[in-house]
Formats: structure tokens, C-alpha cells, sequence
């Protein structure tokens, strides 16, 4: 099969001829039907989540089974399926307490006596991201990372749906309880941003405000239920959420995973607010925030991670969402490319000139 390989941080993926293994038991083998690009994946390859090369990123896909090993009784070929970083275990304490999203074996990949699951042209094993390596034309994947949809669901929309829209739709319908007539603030408008919108507007929040340094991005916000946009680029952003606001708004998303905008998000919640921490803050990084302000105006922080899912339950719902027209899929993809076009859709990201893109596989 061909793949986007990552044979270094901060170079361009190569496409490359791989060898995926037959599937073993637990697992199962799908044709890859599209894969979201998604601001994680370049964040490994700029070295702010460390994964070692040589690997094949990519953990937002959809895709149809068509093999599956030993023991697997959830799937059959030719059922439609997306995949989830999140693995889930069943016994540990954070599954049985009904948190599967801090399953702690969610990142473990096949038993050494296996060998790997992908291998390169000379026979040297090839690292799988998260379980899945969506930047390919095939995947081998364990059972328990993916999950059923309805055959009538168009899978390049599906593909969104397993980590950005779950990241942050997530983050507003499950990691906190915005109450009805709340105001919300969105910092950055890519696919997870965006989603996090569309979970203030599901809920019922009053005002909700769209931050982002990206004007034309205004336009997709406001369709997707903004109310008041603010241009970062154009003043204090911080100042024109406490005026539009009165002070400070109930709940603010931080989208990006920035220092710069986590520290405004804490500083634009207002007096009993949440701050939410959905973008991820490369690991060498540390945040500033003033304890005294939390302390004195009672706010909270808290990190929401995969949007707090359980996926094999909240998927499919926002497939329904999607079909029954409460969630917006199609207005988010800014492009359909081809796996040969990775790196410029790499790079269109980096430079904020898209929303969210799509690889499509024939």
C-alpha cells in the first residue's frame, strides 16, 4: 500500500510503498476511505508531541473493514467504520468509572512476539500513530479503536467526526455544563474550534463569540451559530470580550494550543467562569497564569481531553446530529486532497488559510 511516512521531525512526509501485516487477533484490516488532517498530526512532526520517525501519522479516519483476525466479533467486512485514538481497555478504573478517554493503554500497540503491524520496503518496522496511521491506504487496527456508523453516512464527513468534531463538540456537550443562555467564547476556528461552536449552539449558550486572527473565517463562524465575532488581529482581544461580554464570559474554549492563547482565555473568563483547555500546549512549554486571579474571582481551568468521549457511544450520535441537520460537517471542509498532497495541506494549515482538510482515497 502507499503512505505518508515521517522519516524526520520538521522535514516533508515521503510517499512510500509499505507492507501492512495480516490482522492477528483483536484486530482488524480496513481500506482507508478518508483521513482528517488534523493540527496534531504537524505538531508531531514539529517535535511538540514526541513520536519517533519513522512512523505514519494520521488519527482522523474513516474506512470499511475488510479483514478482521481472530476473536473480533464486533465488526465484519464491509462495515463502515471510524477510528479513535482512544482505545479503551474495559477494566481499568477509568473505564469502569465511565471515563474511557484516560484509559491508560490507549497507546499501546501490538504484542512484540506479533512483529509490526507496518513494515517499509526493506523490511524495517514502520511506527503506528495512535493505534491508527490514517496517512495510508490501508489500516491495522485493535478492535476496541473503532467503532460502527451507518452505511448511508458519507464517510469523508464521518472521518471529521473521529477526533476533531468529537474534540470539540465534546469539550462543550460533555467536559462542562454550559447552561442555557451562557456566553462562549471560541479561541481559533479550525476544525475543533469550529466544533466547539457548534456545541455552545446545541446546548443553548447565548452569546457566542469567535476569536481568531483569520477574518474570513468569520463567515464560517457565524453559520455555524456565532453571534459576535473579534478579529485578534485588530486590538485587544481580551478587551473586546470583557466589553462585549460585561466583564468576562461564563465559558472560554481555548481551540489552539498556544501560551499566548491560553493566557488570554483565562484572562477572558469572567468572575465564577471556566477556563477550557481543548488545544494541546507542546510538552516543553509552561503557561503563566496569576493564582490570585483564580483564587479572587473563583475561576476555574480545566483540560478537556478528545472532548471527555466515550466514543463508541457519542459517535454515532453525532452522525445522527449530522443526518438530522444539528451539526455542520460540510461547511467545515475547506478541501478534498489527494495522499500525494499532504505536505501543501500541511503547509496551508500551518500558514491558517484552511479550516479542516480532507485526504479522500479511491
Amino acid at each position: 500500500m502507499r503512505a505518508a511516512v515521517m522519516r524526520a521531525n520538521d522535514a516533508p512526509l515521503t510517499i512510500e510503498d509499505v507492507k501492512i501485516d495480516s490482522p492477528g487477533p483483536g484486530e482488524v484490516l480496513l481500506e482507508t476511505a478518508a483521513s482528517g488532517i488534523c493540527h496534531s498530526d504537524l505538531t508531531v512532526i514539529e517535535g511538540g508531541l514526541p513520536f519517533p520517525p519513522p512512523c505514519i501519522l494520521g488519527h482522523e479516519p474513516s474506512g470499511i473493514v475488510e479483514e478482521v483476525g481472530a476473536g473480533v466479533t464486533d465488526f465484519a467486512p464491509g462495515d463502515h467504520v471510524i477510528g479513535c485514538i482512544n482505545r479503551w481497555c474495559g477494566v481499568c478504573r477509568f473505564c469502569t468509572e465511565g471515563r474511557p478517554y484516560l484509559c491508560e493503554t490507549a497507546y499501546l500497540g501490538r504484542p512484540e512476539d506479533q512483529g509490526p503491524r507496518l513494515t517499509a520496503a526493506d523490511g524495517s518496522p514502520i511506527a503506528q500513530f495512535a493505534n491508527l496511521s490514517s496517512f495510508a491506504e490501508k489500516m491495522l487496527c485493535p478492535e476496541r479503536s473503532l467503532v460502527k456508523i451507518r452505511d448511508d453516512m458519507p464517510l469523508d464527513r464521518a472521518a471529521l467526526i473521529g477526533c476533531g468534531v468529537t474534540t470539540g463538540l465534546g469539550a462543550a456537550l460533555h467536559t462542562v455544563n454550559i447552561r442555557a443562555g451562557s456566553s462562549v467564547v471560541i479561541i481559533g476556528l479550525g476544525g475543533v474550534g469550529l466544533s466547539a461552536l457548534q456545541g455552545a449552539r446545541i446546548v443553548g449558550a447565548g452569546q457566542i463569540i469567535a476569536v481568531d486572527t483569520q477574518e474570513w473565517k468569520f463567515e464560517t463562524a457565524k453559520l455555524m451559530g456565532a453571534t459576535h465575532c473579534v478579529d485578534a488581529s485588530d486590538g485587544d482581544p481580551v478587551a473586546a470580550v470583557h466589553e462585549l461580554t460585561g466583564g468576562g464570559a461564563d465559558f472560554v474554549f481555548e481551540c489552539i494550543g498556544l501560551v499566548p492563547t491560553v493566557e488570554q482565555a483565562v484572562a477572558m473568563t469572567g468572575r465564577g467562569g471556566t477556563s477550557v483547555l481543548v488545544g494541546v500546549v507542546p510538552i516543553t512549554q509552561t503557561v503563566a497564569i496569576s493564582a490570585a486571579d483564580l483564587t479572587l474571582q473563583e475561576k476555574k481551568i480545566t483540560g478537556s481531553l478528545m472532548g471527555s468521549n466515550r466514543f463508541r457511544f457519542d459517535m454515532p450520535k453525532y452522525v445522527e446530529f449530522y443526518l438530522d441537520g444539528r451539526l455542520k460537517l460540510d461547511e467545515m471542509i475547506s478541501a478534498r486532497v489527494k495522499l500525494d498532497d499532504v505536505n501543501d495541506a500541511l503547509d496551508k494549515m500551518k500558514k491558517g488559510e484552511v479550516a479542516r482538510q480532507v485526504i479522500v482515497y479511491d
